[in-house]
């Protein structure tokens, strides 16, 4: 029986149809991915019958922080020196770290400053700034008591305790030779940058660092990121300009590469073992560096346990440092699938986190990149890393950003690692070269949406509406002491901001503030029912800073922690039952 010749009309005109729709919605749910945001559909096909069901997006909660620094006691100003030649680390200042250093319990604030050139000396004194923490969002400068009170061209702070006395110290980067302190106890800090070797080399210029034990010897060791070969030679004759602009500071693809610093920690004395640890990476072709380090995050990438290397590189690939059992390493960034993005190319990377934030076996690492790049967020599967910025949501939305420091942290203590990135262009009068850019670029909080969300994050509003900043480093830590962080962030050229967070979900949380000898790279696991939290004792995160040791866990509704499990840095693993919400735990090795 042939098919009524009407019929045959109207099944092709409905299968027509039909294809036109799939293919506009196609198009659609394409462009809304380019874009960054969520599709308002999905489409379910059964045969030749196509069913839209909407996508329900839970609300985004309020997320209010307030400058609080006019009235914190916090007054820096970071300087950079610039004077209108465009010397290149002008841009790139400064650090921040949250630790607390007398062991009163509060936190205390360091703020790392450039100072002015040998060259065009200023009337600034161009110190870094020490302010102890009052615990209850105020602070006092303790700059010139704690010994603190000299000048250099500062990038960037590592915090830890090199010594084991139990006093976390401080190393300072610089553009020249760095600086190692020792805490005295609370009373103050002692240059031993001589004594331990550790300056650097006069001409180079280190950024980021970290303090880890990579050989699992019990004490902490030192990486030290470099930056590009410069000097004032170098930067004048590299002349780089933008049309109709004049003299612009040059990309690094001008500047040659270097050399990162590892030195071992042999009982309190510091080794270079840099070459022989296998920290060189060396270009086939011209047997030069390749390395341009910006950041740096130890991290164990292979659960084996012993803590290996990721370094943001700007403009060059990215490079992964696999632990060889504390023997030395092996740079394998392009087989871990961390050295390029997912077109392929390196990036201008600037900070990096890494944390496990879907409360999953998944560990994400977060890469800040340069304006019209968006933000890596690689996804590690089966021991190999996928750029997954737009599945994970924040692809577009960073595209649009110039983005250094950048940070996981619980915003609303929901349970869930949300990410906080400091943004800023490098040229200040960027604007008039390109009007999709600014100097001055808001700061972006991206909200973990969690299971609920085709997408892992949503772009939340501006932690502060109207609100721009030159931002650089990023930093947290519970400065009031309510359970939720807070969040500093640093200028270059301009003062530091403090940002008070005023949520009011009426989430629950707990602090884990841990007692060993060694407490970085402790790995520390929190279940509430069938929900686990993992996170790493790690302070070196986001650009040139460090954040606070203790650990912050959002516990949304639920009203008592079943278990928290630590493997301690030394293999040894304890856990604490039935623990009390919206209080401190102090947990203490055997």
């Amino acid at each position: 029986m042939s098919d009524n010749p009407d019929e045959s009309t109207i099944r092709r005109a409905l299968l027509i149809s039909l294809t036109v729709s799939v293919g506009v919605l196609v198009l659609v749910v394409g462009l809304f991915a380019l874009l960054g945001e969520e599709a308002p559909v999905e489409v379910v096909i059964e045969s030749d019958v196509m069913t839209p069901i909407a996508v329900l997006q839970p609300d985004i909660p309020a997320l209010p922080f307030t400058d609080i620094t006019a009235t914190s006691g916090v007054d820096f100003v970071h300087q950079n020196g610039a004077y209108g030649a465009r010397m290149l680390p002008e841009t790139m200042g400064g650090g921040v770290a949250f630790f607390d250093y007398d062991l009163d319990g509060f936190q205390d604030l360091l703020l790392i400053n450039s100072s002015s050139w040998p060259w065009q000396p200023s009337d600034s004194d161009g110190y870094s700034r020490l302010y102890r923490g009052n615990g209850d969002g105020t602070f006092e400068d303790v700059t010139e008591a704690a010994g603190l009170a000299f000048a250099m061209y500062g990038m960037g702070v590592a915090v830890g305790d090199f010594d084991g006395d139990g006093w976390s110290d401080v190393f300072i980067t610089a553009v020249g030779e760095n600086k190692l302190l020792r805490n005295n106890k609370g009373g103050g800090f002692e240059d031993v940058t001589a004594a331990q070797n550790v300056a650097g080399t006069s001409d180079a210029w280190s950024t980021s660092a970290a303090f880890f034990d990579y050989d699992n010897d019990g004490d902490l060791d030192l990486f030290v990121c470099n930056y590009v070969a410069w000097s004032r030679e170098i930067n004048e004759s590299v002349d780089y300009r933008l049309t109709g602009l004049g003299p612009a500071y040059g990309p690094p693809s001008d500047f040659a590469g270097t050399n990162a610093y590892l030195y071992r920690n042999d009982r309190g004395v510091f080794t270079d073992v840099s070459l022989e640890a296998g920290i060189h990476v060396q270009s086939e072709a011209t047997a030069t560096p390749v390395g341009k380090g910006l950041a740096v995050h130890p991290v164990d990438l292979n659960a084996d346990g012993w803590l290996d290397i990721v370094v943001a590189n700007d403009t060059v690939q990215n490079f992964v440092y696999i632990n060889q059992q504390g023997s030395g390493f092996v740079e394998s960034g392009v087989s871990s699938g961390l050295a390029f993005d997912n077109g392929g190319l390196a990036t201008g990377a600037m900070g990096i986190d890494a944390a496990y934030y879907a409360n999953d076996e998944r560990l994400g690492i977060v890469i800040g990149n340069f304006a019209n790049e968006m933000s890596s967020f690689y996804v590690t599967r089966t021991g190999v890393f996928s750029d997954d910025a737009v599945v994970a949501g924040i692809g577009a939305a960073s595209r649009r950003a110039l983005t250094f420091g950048l940070i996981f942290l619980d915003v609303d203590l929901d349970g869930r690692l949300d990410l906080l990135a400091a943004n800023g262009h490098v040229e200040p009068e960027i604007n008039r070269v390109q009007t999709s850019q600014h100097y001055a670029q808001p700061l972006q909080l991206f909200w973990n949406c969690g299971a609920d969300c085709t997408r892992q994050y949503l772009l939340a509003e501006a932690p502060l509406t109207g609100a721009s900043f030159v931002g650089r480093g990023a930093s947290y830590a519970d400065i009031d002491n309510d359970g939720d962080v807070d969040v500093v962030v640093t200028q270059v050229g301009g003062p530091a901001v403090l940002l008070r967070n005023d949520q009011n979900t009426g989430n629950h949380w707990v602090r884990i503030e841990l007692d060993a000898k060694q407490v970085i790279g402790a790995d520390v696991t929190l279940r509430v029912g069938d929900v686990v939290q993992r996170r790493v004792v790690m302070p070196s995160r986001s650009y040139l800073s460090q954040v606070e040791l203790p650990l912050s866990f959002g516990l949304g509704t639920a009203e008592l922690v079943d278990e928290v499990t630590v493997n301690w840095p030394d293999g040894a693993t304890q856990s604490w039952r039935n623990l009390g919400v919206d209080r401190i735990h102090w947990l203490r090795q055997d």
